[in-house]
């Protein structure tokens, strides 16, 4: 077997698939040709700069290639991984494999391999991120901690990039690389948070300045807060804060396996959505890879159609049992909790723009005010705890700011609030009235994958009590 002959120049990782082809070669070895093999292979590294106190007190870097390797034999199946590349760990990872396919109960849902196909498209590369090195980094946050002025500064800054390769029995083989930037920070003063965050393909697009000076401007308008009683309310959630609801969707709603065991409130072919919402799924445009872990690979998936749900995310085994095919959102060990979107991209109204600095209202929600007669702005949603799945009823608290609007204007920022409310009740035919026109892409806290979001005025949320309540 060779490298496909479309993965070639920066897309390619011909080391990590050479590695995969390795591993499958040899299970063939041990287990004969009866044997279904697949690997995939991952190097990530990843460096990052922290700061706090308005000063850098952490440079990390780590760098880890990780082998997965998935086999069904004998009608059973069991799946290994290691970080030893050398030839004995990888005999070690043929072998626990093989003894543990032996223990496991037979598996009649097996999907089988992924066929050999060709990828739709590279992953983003910029060699320059890539190999950023501290002083980069440090650069950004100089540039952000100056724009804050004299606001005491926290938060990172970070590139990491991959190279992925794959292999299986059936043929299939591909490799990929990516690579991707992003910035996260807060400035205070006098107890009030202000948030500012980006993430981009290259380094070279973060702007340290823009972040700072907006963190500043939202901080100094969180000054003096005041309490507001819990009722229900209109209000504009920032791309910040709808980046949560993006989040629970991909992960509770979309997902093919919670579909599948009915934990899910998606319906397929139902307009459950206000018709100005339109989701999908796209690694392309989100620092992805050109295939997933079972080699399928990966593209556009629309998950909502101007308000209709009319895609899940699938991988081959939640594919098989709902009859479809998949959607390429395979991850390594995600069988315990099936196949999830990373790179939702919720589409913002006509003649969008990249987000930009702002007062307060910032990236695209400025616009939106003006149709709030009494409502909220709100920058943050966090802590968000799930109550219910099947509707999606989800708990958390504002952060990093949240303001009183009346008549179209900012009149006084309001103490944390809890919230409670079904996220699809709150997109539902009718309640969205406005969404922003400028689309910002916004670092996943917890993985280096990224969302883009734009900001919506919705017409209504439930407010349950402030941060102690």
């Amino acid at each position: 077997m060779s490298l496909d002959a479309g993965l070639t120049g920066a897309a390619t990782s011909p080391a990590e698939t050479d590695l995969a082809l390795r591993v499958v070669a040899a299970v063939r070895r041990a287990a004969g040709p009866g044997a279904q093999a697949e690997a995939y292979v991952s190097h990530r590294a990843l460096a990052l700069t922290r700061f706090a106190n308005s000063f850098i007190h952490q440079n990390v870097a780590e760098a880890v290639t990780t082998v997965w390797l998935r086999l069904h034999v004998d009608g059973r199946t069991a799946i290994g991984s290691t970080t030893l590349t050398g030839p004995d760990g990888l005999a070690d990872l043929v072998e626990r494999t093989l003894a543990a396919a032996r223990l496991c109960p037979p598996d009649p849902a097996w999907p089988g391999l992924s066929g050999p196909a060709p990828l739709h498209a590279a992953g983003s590369w910029d060699e320059a991120t890539a190999q950023a090195g501290p002083a980069e980094r440090a650069a950004r946050v100089r540039d952000f901690v100056a724009a804050a002025g004299g606001l005491e500064c926290a938060g990172f800054c970070r590139t990491v990039h991959r190279s992925t390769g794959f292999a299986n029995s059936a043929g299939q083989t591909a490799g990929g690389r990516s690579a991707e930037a992003a910035m996260d920070g807060i400035a205070r003063t006098d107890g009030a948070d202000g948030v500012a965050r980006q993430a981009a393909d290259r380094l070279t697009e973060i702007d340290g300045a823009a972040l700072g000076a907006r963190a500043a401007v939202k901080a100094r308008a969180g000054r003096h807060p005041v309490d507001l009683p819990p009722g229900r309310y209109p209000v504009v959630l920032e791309p910040t804060a709808v980046l949560d609801l993006l989040q629970m969707l991909a992960r509770h709603g979309f997902a093919g396996k919670a579909h599948h065991e009915r934990r899910s409130f998606v319906r397929l072919g139902e307009a459950q959505f206000d018709p100005a919402i339109s989701l999908v799924d796209d690694p392309a445009t989100g620092g992805g890879l050109p295939f997933d872990a079972e080699g399928t690979p990966t593209g556009r998936t629309v998950l909502v159609d101007a308000g209709r749900s009319t895609a899940l995310t699938h991988d081959r085994r939640t594919a098989a049992a709902a009859g479809t095919a998949s959607t390429g959102h395979a991850a390594p060990g995600s069988v315990p909790w099936g196949p999830v979107g990373q790179h939702l991209r919720l589409l913002p109204a006509d003649g969008w723009q990249s987000a930009s600095g702002g007062g307060p209202a910032a990236g695209g929600s400025a616009a939106l005010l003006g149709g709030v007669e009494r409502g909220l702005l709100v920058t943050d949603l966090w802590y968000t705890r799930i109550l219910d799945p099947r509707s999606l009823v989800v708990t958390g608290l504002t952060r990093n700011g949240a303001w009183l609007v009346e008549s179209g204007e900012i009149v006084a920022a309001v103490r944390s609030l809890r919230f409670t409310q079904s996220y699809p009740q709150a997109l539902a035919p009718g309640a969205v009235l406005g969404l922003g026109s400028e689309l910002s892409r916004l670092p996943d806290s917890w993985d280096d994958t990224s969302w883009h979001a734009p900001a919506l005025h919705l017409a209504d949320w439930q407010i349950t009590g402030g941060a102690t309540g």
